[in-house]
């Protein structure tokens, strides 16, 4: 199986940004750690408060055991209320 990327841009509501930034911190670390992650990285606009995951998972079936994880669903649970905007891509390479 070809390896799995995942995009996610996160825009958080007003006032938002730094418990965003804690609970992204938070399933970062747990989502490293995970088999089949083969990188996990968050990037932060310059220009506002918007958020970018940029995930590299080694197959469909490791990405679906992450989606399944405890911490990922307390993440998307925790962050709830805190996302104005939520786009998610699942990329291949070419």
């Amino acid at each position: 199986m070809e390896p799995i990327v995942i995009t996610a841009i996160l825009k958080p509501k007003e006032n938002m940004a730094d418990q965003l930034l804690t609970e992204l911190n938070t399933v970062l670390i747990a989502s490293r750690a995970e088999a089949g992650c083969v990188s996990y990285v968050l990037h932060q606009s310059i220009e506002d408060d918007t958020f970018v995951l940029h995930e590299t998972w080694q197959d469909k079936n490791t990405l679906e055991n992450h989606v399944a994880t405890r911490h990922y669903q307390e993440y998307r649970t925790h962050t709830a209320d805190l996302v104005e905007k939520r786009e998610v891509f699942t990329l291949k390479a070419l």
